[in-house]
């Protein structure tokens, strides 16, 4: 058998982005982890393994590329803004999410189905959204039309009129002396529309069950480019889940108020018009978001199991109890029979250096990276047998030789090598040693790389020798 030749990963063409580290866990100067660090949180639900938390999130998938979005192709960066109308809609100072009219009305189509599915009446859901989701007042979009309206007044105004004085004169000539105080208080309730409304925590038409989430006041934030103020959402306290109209989540950005695209039909009257014409303007209407959609982070069982058994920076609750090391090895085993297999698989490569991935989409157990999917392509296709060390029993995954022709063919068709992993255990290993993690270090590896014998290639080959 000859030796294999390692080849060079292929780098991606385009790269968005930096390597950080290989794990979500703080390094020393010595390149030794630190024994302070953070613990992130994660469930099991409907046999996954996902992250909720938004600092988890990013810390999971940034260092060390574990999990994926599950809105997301791979680094769950999913918004519901649209493109096209951010572009279009780039002046706009807003940390708020641009939608299309069209969108926004599919989210209450949904919203007022599974209201109607909880066994609410058709005129209450009718009442119940269309409160919900009345037009807000923008202040961005305010202080734009205030800022504009001002240097039209201050271009006419003579320099000496600034500070108190001035501003008493000017309020004299235009003839609004007296109505200053009330106009700061009318820009004050457009620009806290929620605050005083009496909606917080209140039940909707006496409706059991159904919760309008209280809104806070939302901050003002000065934009440093426009000095405009910039509508945010209201903070939640770290650890706590409170349940919206139609959405819970744990602490993070929730898309509670988007700006809607809309068309506003504006009557104007010309000089020379006869009549009335109506001129169709598009504008950006702030409203509540009904049906609200979140991006988590999914790990695959041997992802999850890596970080509390190997690193311990994650702990797993299921009905918010946390799960121990051995319970979690029985569960996962439980969930997918070949866990045990895949998992020692993993974690031989993940001590590597190598970033595994599922390898589903091309037929094998694992894709190995390096760095990670952003970098490079994957380097190897992994199929995983648990073995003895006699070499006897009937493997996990038989192979014919048209089979396994088959596999290395579309290995070497997108730029990869086929590598067969032998997981070999003594013989006289017991079923029983194996219902604890503790049984990997018994357990020895053998890689090897099945490549295709081309027959006009070693021709060629020997040729030149």
């Amino acid at each position: 058998m000859a030796e294999a030749v390692f080849r060079a990963p292929k780098r991606k063409r385009k790269v968005y982005e930096h390597y950080e580290s290989p794990f979500p866990i703080p390094f020393g100067q010595d390149h030794i982890p630190k024994k302070e660090f953070q613990v992130y949180h994660a469930e099991m639900m409907d046999n996954n393994v996902i992250v909720r938390n938004a600092e988890a999130i990013e810390q999971l998938y940034g260092k060390g590329y574990f999990g994926k979005g599950i809105l997301s192709r791979s680094r769950p960066n999913f918004t519901i803004s649209d493109p096209k109308l951010v572009a279009k809609w780039k002046d706009t100072r807003t940390s708020m999410p641009i939608i299309t009219s069209k969108k926004y009305q599919r989210s209450v189509e949904w919203a007022a189905e599974l209201l109607c599915r909880q066994g609410q009446e058709e005129s209450a859901v009718h009442s119940i959204l269309q409160d919900y989701t009345k037009p807000l007042e923008h202040p961005c979009l305010q202080r734009e039309k205030e800022t504009h309206l001002q240097g039209e007044l201050n271009s006419g105004v003579d320099p000496n009129m600034e500070g108190p004085v001035g501003r008493e004169k000017l309020s004299v000539m235009n003839g609004d002396s007296g109505e200053s105080d009330e106009v700061e208080n009318l820009s004050n309730q457009s620009a806290y529309p929620q605050e005083g409304s009496g909606q917080d925590a209140v039940t909707a038409n006496g409706s059991d069950g159904l919760m309008v989430e209280g809104v806070a006041p939302l901050p003002h934030v000065p934009c440093g480019h426009h000095d405009d103020l910039i509508l945010q959402h209201g903070s939640q306290p770290k650890d706590s889940w409170r349940t919206g109209l139609f959405s819970a989540r744990e602490s993070g950005s929730a898309h509670e108020y988007v700006l809607v695209e809309e068309v506003v039909s504006d009557v104007s009257m010309g000089k020379d018009a006869p009549s009335e014409e109506s001129v169709q303007t598009k504008r950006l209407i702030c409203r509540r978001n009904p049906y609200r959609i979140f991006e988590y982070l999914q790990l695959s069982l041997e992802e999850a199991f890596f970080l509390v058994y190997a690193l311990g920076c994650l702990s797993i609750y299921y009905e918010e109890e946390p799960l121990t090391i051995l319970k979690l090895w029985k569960a996962f085993a439980a969930v997918q029979p070949s866990f045990r297999t895949t998992y020692m698989a993993y974690h031989y490569f993940r001590s590597k250096g190598w970033v595994p991935k599922v390898g589903l989409k091309y037929g094998t157990d694992l894709l190995l990276y390096r760095k990670g999917p952003a970098f490079y392509h994957a380097s190897y296709s992994v199929i995983i047998e648990l073995i003895d060390d006699r070499f006897e029993g009937s493997l996990r995954r038989p192979f014919s030789w048209k089979s396994l022709a088959a596999l290395s063919r579309v290995s070497v068709n997108v730029s990869k090598e086929l590598m067969l992993c032998y997981l070999i255990k003594p013989s006289t290993m017991t079923d029983q040693e194996m219902e604890s993690p503790e049984c990997m270090k018994r357990i020895k590896v053998q890689e090897v790389i099945l490549s295709r014998w081309v027959s006009s290639r070693e021709r060629s080959d020997q040729d030149e020798l």
